[in-house]
């Protein structure tokens, strides 16, 4: 076995070598080694910016002499390009920011969140437009933005009924308004019971009725109506039921072109305390549920009086100006 001599592997024939091509080697040569003999020298002078930019290059142009400075991407900063003159135009998907009468220091004998009314003689009472009502002919929550003179949110009022009530009674709806503040606490609750119409109107149990809570659970008034055959007339009583205030208002409460007003007297109807002032606004008042109120009361009635004139503009609102969708006919 020591003396046998191993062989090659059998070769094709000769035609068949010279057909075969070898396969390149899809590997890169690895790269010759070599020594960097570069050594970092000094930092030279700094280079100044072009004649004609004081500041600096234009945006979008860099500086040859300093090639680290150019970018490989987009800015990582906080700082962005402004494409607008600021204030100008508004920012997309931004609401306006809301600003809030500042807090008034404490009062003394004032029911907690009161302290606005008894630094104020005029607010406005605007109720937000629902253009959906008209749309889908839905009676949704009312919801109103209550400011002073310097259009500073002094309190936000929203409606919280249920659906069936609202689209079922619709203007006769017995609802429940609360009263939040900047912080979003709940200073004041007014409600109103449900009264029969079908009666006749000097019954008293149909006569409409607003209770006035401050804070939330502690009655502080009630807005009662009296039954008048060609004017509105209510009577703005204390947690009592005792007659405080009179409100008289216009022969005609649809008045169409000018505003409507309601004054605010005393209970013997000589001194002038006070009015509600529904604004006109053209045709917005004519065709939408959208209302402006002004209250004016003197600066130094009692904040409770104010409070109480306050909840009876809902009131008001609710009875003479509050216009429901239209209902679809069924058929």
């Amino acid at each position: 076995m020591s003396g046998v001599v191993p062989t090659a592997p059998e070769q094709p024939a000769g035609g068949d070598t010279e057909n075969q091509i070898k396969s390149p080697d899809p590997r890169p040569d690895a790269p010759p080694e070599y020594n960097s003999h570069f050594v970092p020298g000094p930092p030279g002078p700094a280079v100044p910016p072009p004649a004609g930019y004081p500041g600096g290059l234009p945006m979008g142009y860099y500086s040859p002499q300093q090639p680290s400075i150019f970018p490989l991407g987009p800015p990582t900063g906080g700082t962005r390009t402004i494409q607008y003159q600021p204030g100008k135009y508004p920012v997309p998907n931004q609401q306006a920011p809301i600003t809030w009468m500042p807090g008034p220091p404490p009062v003394p004998n004032c029911p907690p969140g009161l302290e606005y009314l008894a630094q104020l003689d005029n607010i406005h009472v605007l109720q937000h437009f629902e253009p959906m009502e008209m749309i889908t002919h839905f009676e949704t929550n009312n919801r109103y933005d209550i400011k002073n003179n310097s259009d500073q949110m002094v309190y936000i009022v929203t409606e919280d009924t249920d659906d069936f009530t609202r689209n079922g009674y619709r203007t006769l709806r017995p609802f429940v308004l609360r009263v939040t503040d900047c912080m979003g606490r709940e200073i004041m609750t007014m409600q109103r019971p449900f009264r029969c119409t079908c009666c006749c109107f000097c019954c008293p149990s149909a006569r409409q009725e607003l209770e006035v809570q401050c804070p939330p659970g502690v009655p502080l008034g009630f807005v009662a109506e009296h039954w008048n055959l060609c004017r509105a007339v209510y009577s703005i009583q204390n947690e009592k039921k005792e007659n405080v205030l009179r409100v008289r208002g216009p022969c005609s409460t649809y008045g169409c072109g000018s505003d409507s007003v309601f004054e605010v007297k005393s209970v013997d109807g000589v001194s002038n305390i006070g009015s509600i002032v529904r604004k006109w606004n053209g045709l917005v008042s004519a065709m939408a549920d959208a209302d402006h109120f002004d209250i004016h009361f003197p600066l130094d009635l009692d904040v409770k009086m104010k409070a109480m004139i306050f909840g009876a503009c809902f009131l008001i609102d609710f009875m003479y100006f509050e216009r429901s969708p239209p209902q679809r006919s069924s058929r």
